[in-house]
């Protein structure tokens, strides 16, 4: 199939409209990422290789890597069950579901944290039982990995929702009138389809846990060593005006964030691909 080629802008107001984004693009993308780097190194490679081998700093990196690495496999298992039982199934509270998955777009992740504090804190709804089993979540690691739970809930689902719908059920009807069970049809027909959306998901879930600060920051109580991820470990360094530091471990957040680009664009062209082909 063809690719049809892509219109060249005409006319003055259409190059004013291209040159317009790409000032908006350099001056809101290319420069903050350039002056990250720019600041990072401003004391030389040493200062910034002593900077990221800082205890604390390895502790945040550590601790980062674990809330993504507990965050994106939930949320693969979820995002699958979620948007198959929505787009393949009719029961009640289906419309409620919906709107849980929502739910952390709508509110403010810094409103989100504060829900945890009054749940699980020391005065908080199940505080006393918890610290009658010295079950720590608020201010302690689990309570991290919960903020980012509930703001990284939506991705994986939305981007597997409409990509279900899209392919129609034709496929999983003709299993499921030859006999395949519930999980075949899940595992043999549905997941080799979508797997490319789910890799998407994951990569922009991935993204987010690891960038997350606000519901974060309302959980973790800043304990330097124990509960600080790295965007958290930034703002602490640089509240202390140790500025190349903060911006060393901020030039670590800006290459995952080009990694996550770099895979987001690749994932993106496979699928494009793969849809040209079909």
């Amino acid at each position: 199939m063809a690719h049809r080629a892509r219109e060249r802008p005409r006319g003055r107001a259409a190059w004013a409209i291209v040159a317009i984004s790409l000032v908006a693009m350099i001056v809101l993308l290319v420069l903050p990422l350039v002056v990250v780097f720019v600041e990072a190194f401003a004391e030389g490679p040493a200062r910034w290789a002593a900077a990221i081998s800082d205890a604390d700093t390895l502790h945040a990196l550590e601790l980062t890597a674990l809330v993504v690495a507990v965050v994106v496999p939930f949320h693969a298992a979820f995002g699958i069950a979620s948007a198959w039982a929505i787009t393949r199934y009719d029961f009640p509270g289906k419309g409620a579901l919906l709107t849980i998955v929502d739910l952390p777009f709508a509110v403010s992740p810094v409103v989100s944290g504060l829900l945890f504090v009054l749940l699980f804190g020391a005065r908080g709804i199940f505080g006393p039982m918890l610290a009658d089993h010295d079950i720590r979540i608020v201010y302690a690691v689990p309570g991290v990995i919960l903020a980012t739970l509930f703001v990284t809930l939506p991705f994986v689902t939305r981007e597997l929702v409409p990509l279900l719908e899209a392919q129609g059920r034709e496929e999983e009807e003709a299993a499921a009138s030859l006999g395949a069970g519930g999980w075949s049809i899940l595992t043999r027909v549905t997941l080799p389809r979508i797997k490319w959306g789910v890799l998407y998901g994951c990569v922009l879930c991935a993204a987010r846990a690891a960038g997350e600060f606000g519901a974060v920051s309302v959980v973790s109580g800043h304990i330097r060593g124990e509960t600080n991820t790295l965007p958290l470990h930034v703002e602490v360094l640089y509240g202390e005006y140790d500025f190349v530091a903060a911006f060393a471990v901020a030039s670590l957040l800006a290459l995952s964030g080009l990694v996550t680009l770099t895979l987001k664009a690749l994932l993106e062209q496979r699928a494009k691909n793969r849809g040209a082909l079909a």
